[in-house]
């Protein structure tokens, strides 16, 4: 009886577990907005005491993750064409809504002389450097578009060092596994990277805008668009949009 007892206790608990989350808002949400993200959170939770699930990923990869029917119920996307392309596909609640422009940076813990500018990456001591995947990650393509901008691209290809996200292509170069690399001024401000090493904006005009921006997933409707509304409309408030431009974003 002890036995079924101590087992009764554990189901009970594995369950309350299950069903505290059960109304948790499910948020996909692109690699370069991570820390920026954590204090949105806080922030949200602060004034509606809705939580919220975050999930960190490229946001090519959770494109294809809602096209095959994840749970998310709102998209944080690194470029405004992924929402956009769900629209069309009619996977979304609502229009896709552009919460701020993110900056390009190139970004050195191995003491790589960047007073040079971008040009440093051809320099023959550096050997590796650390790029997000141009194929799901938008700043690893803006990346490749400032390179051939400056005609840098042909020479440096051969050593890049492939991350499938932003997060991935930092964690490179944070461990000085690259000896420099491209990622989004939000994680070099984020409060455990700032003041490490050494970082220079790319001109933005060697490379496209970066339009990020927000939408409501049609998976919300089943059990979570009022609180999915709530926080999509607090991303254009004015504490959010405050949160983003610490972090470097250009607001729209």
């Amino acid at each position: 009886m002890k036995i079924r007892s101590v087992i009764l206790s554990f189901l009970l608990v594995l369950f309350s577990s299950v069903f505290a989350f059960a109304g948790d808002l499910t948020v996909a949400v692109a690699a370069n907005v991570q820390y920026t993200f954590e204090e949105l959170q806080a922030e949200f939770q602060k004034e509606t005491g809705i939580n919220i699930k975050p999930v960190i990923g490229s946001s090519g990869k959770f494109t294809t993750q809602i096209e095959n029917g994840a749970p998310f119920d709102v998209f944080l996307s690194a470029d405004m064409s992924y929402p956009q392309t769900l629209e069309k596909e009619g996977l979304t609640y609502n229009s896709p809504k552009t919460y701020g422009y993110g900056t390009l940076v190139l970004w050195s813990m191995t003491g790589v002389d960047l007073s040079k500018g971008i040009e440093a990456v051809a320099d023959p001591s550096v050997r590796k450097v650390a790029i997000a995947s141009p194929n799901t990650a938008p700043y690893g393509r803006q990346a490749v578009n400032a390179l051939k901008h400056y005609n840098l691209y042909g020479q440096v290809q051969k050593k890049f060092v492939y991350g499938e996200s932003i997060a991935q292509a930092s964690q490179f170069i944070s461990s000085k596994a690259a000896d420099v690399g491209f990622t989004a001024k939000s994680v070099v401000l984020a409060a455990n990277m700032k003041d490490q090493g050494k970082w220079i904006e790319v001109d933005r005009d060697a490379y496209d805008a970066i339009a990020q921006g927000g939408v409501i997933l049609k998976h919300a409707q089943k059990e979570n668009l009022q609180e999915a509304q709530k926080f999509f409309d607090f991303l254009f408030s004015k504490e959010a949009q405050e949160i983003f431009e610490k972090y470097g974003y250009v607001l729209p």
